[in-house]
């Protein structure tokens, strides 16, 4: 009786097949695992904000801004005992909000940056550090719902690692200057070089607003089209009464 079976050409076309079908599918299934870790960002942050909405509630609508170099006990230690899920976490590492899945180094301990820019009037769009109160009260500011309080944070030879309350890399954990913000390409060092990420989640990175809402904003610049203006991008980082 005669067996049939694949002839050698028939199964190099069966290959050819797959690995065209893979070449086509696996840049599908990698932009649906990014969407993926993009939404689970977005979460965490929301989750901070919620945090956050619990301390202003409980310390008279004051809330922690700035990095280790101008506050004392930074935000993400301030707002352990208001994570529900983490209850009894003593040590901010241990929690999981506080790390954006997409974050390349995975021995980052603080994935986010905080606004910590004050500016003279509405005419001044260039600011400098808050070295005031590590503390500001919401109900002195407007427009909550489009202020950002905190960003990705950005990754590369320029910016230090955080796996350690106490590390020097937890100075620059803060954005207070025009070439921290995603559409800046200085990449020259921790205090001057950029700070939020530009294209954390392909071409954007997530935020979290001071009404504790999050989202997902477009990086602009030279690069980036139709995005923001320069001013309508630090208008994001401006508190104003």
């Amino acid at each position: 009786m005669d067996r049939k079976a694949f002839t050698l050409i028939e199964l190099l076309v069966v290959i050819a097949i797959i690995a065209l079908l893979m070449a086509i599918l696996m840049p599908a299934l990698n932009r649906a695992k990014e969407q993926a870790r993009a939404v689970a960002c977005r979460s965490n942050l929301k989750q901070v904000g919620i945090a956050a909405q619990m301390y202003a509630d409980s310390w008279n609508n004051r809330v922690p801004r700035g990095a280790w170099s101008a506050a004392p006990i930074p935000w993400f230690v301030l707002y352990l005992p208001y994570l529900s899920h983490e209850q009894g976490m003593k040590d901010y590492r241990s929690v999981k909000i506080y790390r954006c899945p997409s974050y390349p180094d995975k021995e980052q301990t603080v994935c986010y940056v905080v606004n910590n820019w004050e500016f003279d009037n509405r005419n001044d769009y260039e600011g400098g550090e808050y070295r005031g109160d590590e503390y500001i009260r919401l109900t002195q500011y407007r427009h909550l719902d489009w202020t950002i309080y905190l960003a990705d944070n950005e990754d590369g030879s320029w910016r230090g690692i955080v796996k350690q309350e106490g590390d020097r890399a937890g100075r620059f954990v803060d954005v207070w200057m025009q070439s921290h913000l995603p559409s800046s390409d200085n990449e020259t060092s921790e205090a001057n070089g950029r700070r939020i990420a530009r294209k954390r989640h392909r071409r954007g990175y997530n935020v979290l607003y001071f009404d504790w809402h999050s989202d997902f904003l477009k990086t602009t610049g030279a690069d980036y089209r139709g995005g923001l203006t320069k001013n309508e991008e630090i208008d994001l980082w401006r508190l104003w009464q």
